[in-house]
Parts: structure tokens; C-alpha cells; sequence
């Protein structure tokens, strides 16, 4: 026998599941500080505190960076959601925050499509998690890009021992997965969330182009700017590391880590990880590259997700077609 819950009872859950994502964000976000078994807090506190990275200048100069980052992040956001609803950029800002506070917790980075769709009435929550594919696959097209110009100069340069067997292997996979992927989008019968693919390779074909270029070069931007934040903390940390050197291990870091599967807390371990591989051929410290990845996770994903926790808090489902 179906009933329905009273209106405050439903109100009260709401808040609850939205007090829960808050909460568990910002307890995985201290799980992760307190309890690294790569660096511990301590250790990182002091090394940070005797190099003097966090004076006055570099923290602004950092958050700067960060704002920019996430301040095109957001209007990439906005301009790829203009074909559908026209949103402001107050609007953009909650919808891309809250999705990563929502996100913090889920395995790479899930939630964010669900976050973002509830912004939006049942009708159009179809094309938008659509559009947020769109938007991820956009900046992992650069970052494949610029990613894969960046390793093959790597492996030119520094000759790493490099098993072609098993990249062979993976590249057959790879191609094999497109290939499928290419099939089923000639076959109407194949669907993703119940919309058939056919619907969706129209939707693209349709989808302005200009939004798209827009889009891809706000990407471009957003990578520009923490990869430059990268090189800006090797050298506060006195790596001597001239920037197209840095760059050649930067982009093959944000490669492969990006092909990596992880649950997004756990991001920061995989790519402090990968880095630590990388820049040990260019013999730079651990704890320096086990910092800088702390560093950077803090300003441009913990940072962030700390102002998107009052979004998720005061987030209301939509009832009308307009965003302010």
C-alpha cells in the first residue's frame, strides 16, 4: 500500500541528506590531512613552515590562481548549460561548488553529475548530465593533448624503462573500448540513462558549436593556470627547474593520474604518487613533491568544496525555469 510522507517529514530528511554530504565531505577531507601515510601532517607542517612557502605574497598569489581556476570552470559551465537554460553566474557558481562538495566523497568524481542535474527540473536533468560529460570530457581531451606531447619528450628526455608489451596491451585495449563505443552509437537500441544513442549523437550534432570552442578553450585556461601553480610551488620550493623541463613532467602527471581510477579524496595519494615516479628521474625531494600535491589539493579542491558546503546547505530544489 503506497502513502506519502507528511510535507515536514520530507523537509527533514532533506536536510538531513543535506547536512550528511557536508558533513561526510569534511570528514574525508580530515581523514585525509590527519591520516596520510605518505606525509604525515606534522611532517608537512614543519618542512612547509622551515621553506617559508606560505608568506604572504605566495598565498595570495596562490589563491588567485585558484579563484581563476575555478572562476573559468564555472563559466564553462555556464556557457555549455546556455543552449539549455540560460543561468547567471551566481547560478554556475553554486551549481559547479555544490557538485564538488557532493562529489568529494563518490568514486571519481560521480556525484558531481547527480549534484548538478537536481539543479534542474526533471525535463532537462537528461541533457544535463549529459552536458557535465561534456564539460569533463572537454578538459580531459587537453589534458590528453597537452599530456601526451608532455610524455613523449619525458621518455625522450630521461629514457624511463618502459614495458611496450604492456603498453601495447593497453593501447589495444583502449582502442577496442572505442571502437565499441563508435558501434553502438549507429545502433538506436543502445541507450545511456534510458535515452537512446541515437538521441544523443543528434543532441551533439545539434549542440552549437561556438558553446563547444568556448567551452574547450576555458579548458585550456583552467589547465594553464594549476599547472602554472604547480611549477610556481617548485619553485618556492627552490627546485631549480627551468618551466618548459617542468612542464614536460607536470603534463605527464596530469596524464596519467587522469587515466587512473580513484575515489576523489584519495586523488591527492594518487597523484602524489605518480608525481614522486616522475620528478624522481629528475631527482627532486619526495617530501617536496608529496607537498606541492598537498598543497595544491588544498587550495583548488578542499578550498572550494568548503564554500560549495553552503550551497549543498542552502540548496533548494527548482521549481521554476528562471536562476538568479
Amino acid at each position: 500500500m503506497l502513502f506519502s510522507l507528511p510535507y515536514k517529514t520530507k523537509q527533514f530528511f532533506f536536510v538531513l541528506i543535506k547536512l550528511s554530504i557536508v558533513v561526510g565531505a569534511f570528514y574525508f577531507i580530515y581523514q585525509k590531512l590527519a591520516n596520510n601515510d605518505e606525509l604525515k601532517l606534522s611532517v608537512f607542517v614543519d618542512f612547509v613552515s622551515k621553506s617559508k612557502v606560505f608568506s604572504l605574497k605566495s598565498i595570495v598569489f596562490l589563491l588567485i590562481l585558484s579563484i581563476f581556476n575555478w572562476f573559468f570552470e564555472i563559466l564553462k559551465w555556464q556557457t555549455l548549460v546556455a543552449p539549455i537554460k540560460k543561468i547567471s553566474l551566481k547560478m554556475a557558481a553554486k551549481q559547479s561548488l555544490g557538485s564538488l562538495t557532493a562529489s568529494l566523497i563518490t568514486p571519481n568524481r560521480i556525484g558531481e553529475y547527480g549534484a548538478k542535474a537536481l539543479y534542474f527540473v526533471k525535463d532537462e536533468q537528461k541533457k544535463i548530465l549529459l552536458l557535465n560529460f561534456i564539460g569533463n570530457m572537454l578538459q580531459m581531451g587537453v589534458t590528453v593533448l597537452l599530456g601526451t606531447t608532455g610524455l613523449y619528450f619525458f621518455i625522450k628526455t630521461y629514457n624511463p624503462e618502459v614495458n611496450y608489451l604492456k603498453l601495447g596491451r593497453l593501447l589495444l585495449i583502449a582502442l577496442t573500448i572505442i571502437a565499441l563505443i563508435g558501434f553502438g552509437f549507429t545502433k538506436s537500441r543502445f541507450t545511456i540513462k534510458g535515452v537512446p544513442l541515437e538521441k544523443l549523437k543528434s543532441f551533439l550534432l545539434k549542440f552549437p558549436k561556438k558553446n563547444l570552442l568556448k567551452g574547450g578553450l576555458f579548458s585550456f585556461l583552467r589547465y594553464g593556470l594549476f599547472s602554472f601553480q604547480f611549477y610556481f610551488l617548485l619553485q618556492t620550493f627552490a627546485v631549480d627547474f627551468g618551466y618548459i623541463q617542468a612542464m614536460t613532467v607536470i603534463t605527464s602527471m596530469y596524464l596519467l593520474t587522469s587515466i587512473i581510477p580513484s575515489i576523489f579524496i584519495f586523488d591527492v595519494i594518487v597523484k602524489g604518487s605518480v608525481a614522486i615516479y616522475l620528478f624522481s628521474f629528475a631527482g627532486v625531494n619526495e617530501v617536496v613533491i608529496l607537498s606541492i600535491t598537498t598543497i595544491m589539493w588544498l587550495f583548488n579542491f578542499v578550498l572550494p568544496s568548503i564554500v560549495g558546503s553552503y550551497f549543498v546547505l542552502n540548496f533548494k530544489l527548482p521549481k521554476k525555469h528562471q536562476y538568479s
